[in-house]
């Protein structure tokens, strides 16, 4: 740990950075968390390790993300990163009575945890010596390859709380959502403080990250509601356009240039410095009666997306990527209803309002009718709230599809910056 990264304990609440990183949780192993940057020439490249999809993709299972920003600021993985096939996400609330120290304490744990991880390291010893030591580490990624694990930190409205002297740092734009139309949200299912999302190309490489990170926190912070999502429901730059469970591709106009993610997602708000580089996140849990929806027939479930199918092209077009055209008529009515999805979610119909879309498929299993408990994991990425509040209105009073599912579920986020190396996420607060 470089001496340039060392705050003087004066003025940080009596705790420095590296005080906070050199001693952050039983058993870490922080030196090759500060040096990660070196496990992804180590793991990326060598040992590699390939395995196929159902659809026939390729994944190339060592690749590994660096968790610490190249410059002065950057953007933390599992936004802009391509998005990957597994999904653990989970929501926390604060311990009543946790100070701010604790807080500071936690973040820089997790911080180093998650550049082992990221990097294919454990966070600490699996098989301790002593027959009444405890393993730092829970050991099932042990020996996985990283598989392009990113694990993506946010900070819910109650983390900026007067109890931990945050309340100042608290960006505007950060507010509880507002009950929006169509909304059956679960009080099991609402909020939290802070929300961790693993997405790894291997299921059980983020289920490790997320269980070993709650672990740490324990005695800090509690879960919330958590979601285990698979087969990606919103495609990156040069990925096929995956299908969600109602069976038709999901993503189609999302956002994939740097210039898209620099309008509409990335933060450059110099009142809020401490959050140059990030964005905010919205999840929601979106329940679909499924059974439902199978026993429709295909041509009302085209008109209700406003696609075909199959081949997921709008209805007045002939390819996945044609322009739909909303003003085409056949017969004296709209080829594209009003009140499709995509009529309703198109940007030329929201003033230009565009969000990254990060979502997931899920499955609970059977729910007490009996049916399949099933739906979609939404999480979306933007520089202003607003501008999710502004879709889900027009979407949540009109969509044709609003039959066939329920929002249950639901937070919003403050996404800080990645740290640089010897830092930890969201240190500024604590400065």
């Amino acid at each position: 740990m470089t001496e340039q990264y060392q705050h003087d304990p004066r003025q940080s609440g009596g705790v420095s950075r590296r005080r906070l990183i050199g001693g952050a949780g039983a058993g870490l192993v922080v030196g090759a968390a500060a040096g990660v940057g070196g496990g992804y020439a180590a793991f990326h490249g060598s040992s590699r390790e390939v395995a196929q999809d159902a659809g026939g993709d390729t994944l190339d299972l060592s690749v590994s993300y660096p968790f610490y920003a190249p410059a002065a600021y950057g953007h933390q993985g599992g936004v802009g990163t391509e998005p990957q096939r597994h999904i653990v996400f989970m929501t926390f609330d604060i311990v009543p009575g946790t100070t701010k120290q604790q807080l500071q304490t936690l973040l820089a744990q997790w911080s180093a945890g998650i550049a082992q991880m990221q990097g294919g390291l454990p966070i600490g010893a699996i098989d301790p010596t002593g027959p009444s030591a405890v393993a730092a580490d829970t050991g099932e990624a042990y020996e996985l390859a990283p598989s392009a694990l990113t694990v993506t930190l946010g900070l819910g409205p109650g983390f900026f709380s007067e109890e931990y002297g945050l309340a100042a740092h608290r960006p505007k734009l950060l507010q509880k959502l507002p009950q929006l139309p169509s909304d059956a949200i679960q009080p099991a299912l609402d909020g939290g403080d802070i929300s961790l999302q693993a997405c790894a190309d291997d299921p059980q490489v983020a289920y490790h990250a997320i269980r070993d990170l709650a672990r740490l926190g324990r005695g800090t912070v509690v879960t919330k509601w958590t979601v285990l999502g698979f087969g990606r429901a919103s495609a990156g730059a040069g990925q096929k356009t995956p299908r969600n469970l109602l069976g038709f591709k999901d993503g189609t106009r999302n956002l994939k240039t740097d210039g898209e993610f620099d309008k509409f997602v990335w933060l450059t708000d110099d009142d809020v410095p401490w959050m140059r580089g990030g964005t905010y996140q919205v999840a929601r849990k979106i329940e679909m009666n499924i059974e439902i929806w199978d026993a429709d027939r295909v041509s009302d479930q085209d008109t209700i997306f406003g696609r075909a199918k199959q081949s997921g092209a709008p209805l007045t077009g002939k390819t996945e990527f044609d322009t739909p055209d909303f003003e085409a008529t056949k017969d004296g009515q709209p080829v594209i209803s009003p009140k499709s999805h995509i009529s309703l979610a198109a940007f030329e119909h929201n003033d230009g309002v565009r969000i990254l879309r990060r979502s997931y498929n899920y499955t609970d299993g059977i729910n007490d009718l009996g049916h399949l408990d099933a739906g979609l994991l939404f999480i979306a990425y933007m520089n202003d709230p607003a501008h999710f509040v502004q879709l889900q209105t027009k979407l949540g009073g009109s969509d044709l599809l609003n039959e066939y599912i329920s929002h249950i579920g639901s937070g919003i986020f403050a996404v800080p910056p990645a740290p640089k190396k010897g830092d930890y996420l969201a240190s500024a607060l604590f400065a």
